[in-house]
C-alpha cells in the first residue's frame, strides 16, 4: 500500500493498523520516504540482520576444528584415502 505523507500524517492511526497486515510505503516527493511495518515483521527483519554469512560460519568452523582438520589431514598424507585404488575413474 502507498500513501502520502500528508495522508500519513492525518490518518496515522489507520495506517498504523493497515500496517499490521502489509507494509505501508510513505511517499514523499514522489520517492519512498519510509514505510511502515508490524513490530512481528520488524524483528524478523532484524533477526536476520543478525544472522551469519556462510563465510563467517565456515571461518568460525575452521579455527574451532583447526586442530582436527589438521590431524585429518596429516592422516590423509600419510595413509591417502580409503579405496583410492579401486576407483574406476
Amino acid at each position: 500500500m502507498q500513501v502520502s505523507a500528508t495522508d500519513a500524517k492525518n490518518r496515522f492511526g489507520y495506517y498504523l493498523s493497515q500496517a499490521e497486515c502489509e507494509p505501508v510505503q510513505v511517499m514523499k516527493n514522489d520517492r519512498v520516504a519510509v514505510v511502515m511495518v508490524s513490530a512481528a515483521r520488524y524483528a524478523e527483519l532484524e533477526a536476520l540482520e543478525r544472522t551469519k554469512t556462510l563465510g563467517q560460519r565456515k571461518r568460525e568452523f575452521n579455527e574451532t576444528y583447526a586442530e582436527w582438520i589438521a590431524a585429518q589431514n596429516g592422516l590423509i598424507d600419510r595413509v591417502g584415502v580409503f579405496g583410492e585404488d579401486y576407483r574406476p575413474w
